[in-house]
């Protein structure tokens, strides 16, 4: 049931691929992209198979529009990427490769934001919350699920939760300081963008606690971030495709069915038209298409994020008309 109806989303976006331009009224568009180490993203840009410089010497018509008639990564100028996850590791500027792992990486902002991109005149910011190895179940716990002591530090339950909600205020709070090239003074928080679930898939409490922790992280978040019905989309964990192992089968099945869960209408009405749910298991690669073994890291194959992130924006834009 829930497949068929991700499916129809999918279809759905597939067919708005390439949508009239959204009029500028004059306030920028802002989007937070949050989860752990597969949003900070794994997807490798040099080398052989399953990297982009592979992938555009083997499909150079494919991904043509994301370089320059030098073969260069094209740079957008009209997305903007701020991500303060990494105290170590802040960066931002104008959305291109190198806002992953490391200058070397991709995560989904990469696909996601050339989507958003295209569809609104006005220019976007994409606030970035990632860290690696945290889970639903403690470190993105929602206050809402249970009362806990306001988190102190990294490790506290709760602490990537209230570090998502501190940063994008941070952000959206003083855009002289994370958005010096954006003119105009208005912004918007117009979606929320979440994929997240490796730790809380090896742990089966996690699993069963996974899709009621999800329903009041999307509540909370909104509450937290003062727009009520702020559209989620929902990336699952799809990591091992649509075969994984029997020993563990069922249990990374009912995380992945929990996260498209709330997309679904006849679940969870509340979330009627402003949820939406990836499926994320046909982007599974092998190891032979890969230029990893790291199955964590969906074999760190560029493509396979920059999917998840293309996917992630088409299915916004499909909440965003609605």
């Amino acid at each position: 049931m829930i497949r068929h109806l991700i499916l129809s989303l999918t279809l759905t976006a597939a067919l708005a691929a390439n949508p009239a331009t959204v009029p500028a009224n004059g306030k920028l568009k802002v989007f937070v992209l949050a989860g752990q180490s597969n949003m900070v993203g794994f997807g490798q840009l040099k080398g052989g198979p399953g990297t982009m410089e592979g992938e555009l010497k083997a499909h150079p018509g494919k991904y043509a529009h994301l370089v320059d008639k030098q073969g260069e990564p094209v740079v957008r100028d009209d997305v903007w990427i701020v991500d303060l996850s990494y105290a170590d590791k802040q960066k931002q500027g104008w959305l291109t490769v190198g806002y992953g792992a490391s200058d070397d990486h991709i995560g989904p902002e990469y696909g996601f934001g050339f989507e958003v991109g295209d569809h609104f005149e006005d220019p976007v910011l994409l606030v970035k919350c990632a860290w690696g190895g945290r889970s639903l179940k403690h470190n993105f716990l929602p206050p809402s699920v249970e009362g806990y002591p306001a988190p102190q530090k990294d490790g506290d339950k709760g602490f990537q939760y209230a570090e998502t909600v501190r940063i994008t205020k941070e952000v959206t709070g003083n855009l002289k300081k994370y958005f010096p090239e954006f003119d105009g003074k208005e912004w918007e928080l117009v979606g929320f963008g979440w994929h997240q679930g490796w730790n809380d898939r090896i742990d089966q409490s996690a699993v069963d606690a996974y899709e009621s922790n999800l329903v009041h992280f999307v509540r909370d978040m909104r509450k937290d971030l003062g727009v009520e019905d702020l559209p989620f989309v929902i990336a699952n964990t799809g990591i091992g495709g649509w075969d994984n192992p029997q020993r563990y089968k069922a249990k990374v099945e009912k995380l992945m069915e929990a996260q498209l869960a709330l997309a679904d209408p006849q679940k969870h009405p509340e979330f009627k038209g402003t949820v939406a749910g990836v499926e994320t298991r046909d982007f599974q690669r092998s190891e032979e298409q890969s230029p990893s073994k790291q199955g964590f890291h969906w074999m760190r194959n560029w493509e396979t994020y920059y999917l998840i992130g293309t996917h992630m924006g088409e299915a916004m834009i499909g909440l965003l008309k609605k």
